[in-house]
C-alpha cells in the first residue's frame, strides 16, 4: 500500500479550513450581516456602532410600516422626554439633515410606538416583508374585555403587543383599543408557555405590566435624527399619563358569582334608579373632568362596582370622593350651573369637609373628601341635629382608572382593602338597612363641632 505523504495532507487540511473560513466570512457579511442587522453603517453624530444600529432598526421599522401604511406613533418616554425639552426647537427647525443623533441613538434596549386597532387589520403581508427585512417577530394575544358583560364572558382573543427585534434592537409597539367609555385602552403583556422569555428583556418594557387608559392624544408630525414621526402633541402632559394610566376591570365573574346567591334587583323602580344613577354619574364626571379635579368612586358606588358591576339599586346615591388638596372653590358654583343645587355643606376645608347635591327626584350626589395622614386616610361626617363628628379611616391607596356604567372614572387601585375597610369582611353581603354613623367598620367618634360655627360647618339647604 502506498504511503501517505503527510506534507500533502497538511497542506490540504489547511487549504480546506481556510475556503471555509474565507466561505463563513462571506456568508456573515452578505447574507446574516443584513438579514440580523448585525452591521450597520455609522449614522452622523452617533458616537458607537451600538448607537448606529438602534437609530436604523427605527428607520428599518418606520420604512416596514410605511409601506403597508401602517399610521404609528412614538410613545417611548425616555425619547419623548428628550423630545420634549427640545420641543420648540424640534418644531421650529427645517427638516434638513441633523448634526448629530440625539434622540434614536440614546441608550436603550427597545423604542416604544402605538398603534390605533382600528387602522390597521392586515398582519400577514407586514410580517413576510419584516421577516424578509431580517426582523424577528413576536405577537402577544389576549382576550378582549370590551366583549365581557354579565351575559357573557367571551374569551375572545385579540392582538395586544407586537415586538420587532433586529440585531440587538428591539420595536416594542402597543396596540391602542377604543373603549365605551370614549378612552384608548392597552392590554397587559402576558406571555403564553410555548413563547421565548429570553427574546427581549421583557421586564424593562414600559408598557404591559398593567392595563392602561389614556386620553385620545392629539398627533404632531416632526422630523427628529433625520426620521420622521408622530408623537402626542403635548409630550409631557402624555408622560404624566402614563405614571397614572393603570387600568382594573369590572370584575365580570365574580359578579356573575354573585348574583346566583343574590338575584339582581330587576323591578321597575331598580331599573329607574341606575338609569338616574347613571345619568347623575355622567354628570358629575363631567363637572369635575371640566375644573380639573381628580376624583373616584366612594362608599357605596365603589362597592357596586367591586361586588357587581353595577349601581347597587337600594342606595338611593351616587358617592364620590375627592383628595381635599384638589378640592376649589369653584366646585359649588360649577355643579349648580350644572343644574344640581347644593343640598348640604358639612365640615370646612380644614377639617371633615362633605358635600351633597339633589339630582333627578330623590337620587343625590354626595362628594366625600379625604385627608391625608402619615399612614392613613380619613373622610369625616356630621350629624346636623347634634353636630357630632365622625371619621372614617382607610389605608393608604392610589388611584387607578376604570369604566364603570360608560365611564371612565378612577377607583382606589387597593380596591379590596378600601372596602374592607369600610364595609368589613362581610361586604359580599348585601346589607339594606345602613347606618352611616354606626354600620362602617372604619368609622369613629370624632367629637362634636362648637356650637359657635354650627352656622358655617352645618349648612342645608
Amino acid at each position: 500500500m502506498q504511503k501517505i505523504n503527510k506534507n500533502v495532507v497538511l497542506a490540504l487540511l489547511s487549504l480546506t479550513s481556510l475556503v471555509f473560513l474565507l466561505f463563513q466570512l462571506y456568508y456573515y457579511k452578505f447574507y446574516l450581516s443584513q438579514k440580523n442587522g448585525a452591521v450597520f453603517s455609522k449614522v452622523r453624530g452617533s458616537l458607537s456602532g451600538q448607537d448606529s444600529t438602534r437609530w436604523h432598526v427605527v428607520r428599518k421599522f418606520l420604512g416596514l410600516i410605511s409601506s403597508h401604511n401602517i399610521p404609528v406613533y412614538l410613545v417611548d418616554p425616555l425619547i419623548l422626554g428628550l423630545v420634549d425639552k427640545d420641543i420648540e426647537q424640534i418644531r421650529s427647525s427645517p427638516d434638513g439633515p441633523s448634526p448629530e443623533c440625539k434622540y434614536f441613538c440614546a441608550p436603550r434596549d427597545f423604542t416604544t410606538f402605538a398603534l390605533l386597532d382600528k387602522t390597521w387589520k392586515h398582519e400577514v403581508g407586514l410580517f413576510r416583508t419584516a421577516e424578509k427585512m431580517g426582523f424577528q417577530w413576536l405577537k402577544i394575544i389576549n382576550k378582549d374585555p370590551r366583549l365581557d358583560g354579565m351575559d357573557d364572558l367571551s374569551g375572545t382573543e385579540i392582538p395586544l403587543h407586537y415586538i420587532f427585534k433586529l440585531a440587538s434592537h428591539a420595536i416594542h409597539l402597543v396596540v391602542f383599543y377604543e373603549r365605551s367609555g370614549n378612552y384608548l385602552w392597552h392590554g397587559p403583556l402576558r406571555l403564553k408557555q410555548h413563547m421565548d422569555r429570553k427574546f427581549v428583556p421583557f421586564r424593562k418594557l414600559h408598557f404591559g405590566r398593567y392595563p392602561g387608559a389614556y386620553e385620545k392624544p392629539e398627533l404632531l408630525l416632526i422630523s427628529i435624527d433625520d426620521l420622521k414621526v408622530q408623537i402626542p402633541k403635548n409630550p409631557s402632559s402624555f408622560l404624566e399619563e402614563m405614571s397614572h394610566s393603570r387600568f382594573l376591570e369590572c370584575r365580570y365573574r365574580e359578579a356573575r358569582a354573585f348574583f346566583q346567591l343574590y338575584p339582581d334587583d330587576a323591578s321597575l323602580d331598580a331599573v329607574e334608579f341606575r338609569k338616574k344613577a347613571k345619568s347623575l354619574l355622567h354628570l358629575a364626571a363631567m363637572t369635575l373632568n371640566k375644573l380639573g379635579v381628580k376624583f373616584w368612586l366612594s362608599s357605596g358606588t365603589c362597592l357596586g362596582w367591586f361586588r357587581q358591576c353595577n349601581v347597587i339599586p337600594h342606595s338611593k346615591d351616587v358617592d364620590l370622593g375627592i383628595f381635599i388638596r384638589d378640592y376649589k372653590t369653584d366646585i359649588i358654583p360649577a355643579f349648580q350651573k350644572a343644574g344640581l343645587p347644593l343640598k348640604h355643606k358639612f365640615g370646612k376645608v380644614e377639617d371633615s369637609l362633605e358635600l351633597s347635591f339633589q339630582g333627578d327626584d330623590d337620587v343625590k350626589l354626595d362628594i366625600f373628601f379625604f385627608y391625608e395622614e402619615d399612614d392613613h386616610i380619613w373622610n369625616g361626617g356630621t350629624q346636623a341635629k347634634s353636630g357630632k363628628k365622625f371619621k372614617y379611616v382607610f389605608p393608604k391607596f392610589t388611584l387607578c382608572w376604570t369604566e364603570f356604567v360608560e365611564l371612565r372614572v378612577h377607583v382606589p387601585c387597593e380596591t379590596l382593602q378600601y372596602i374592607e375597610a369600610n364595609y368589613g369582611p362581610d361586604w359580599k353581603v348585601p346589607v339594606k338597612t345602613w347606618d352611616w354613623k354606626s354600620s362602617p367598620s372604619n368609622v369613629q367618634y370624632n367629637g362634636i363641632w362648637p356650637v359657635d360655627e354650627w352656622d358655617d360647618v352645618i349648612q342645608i339647604y
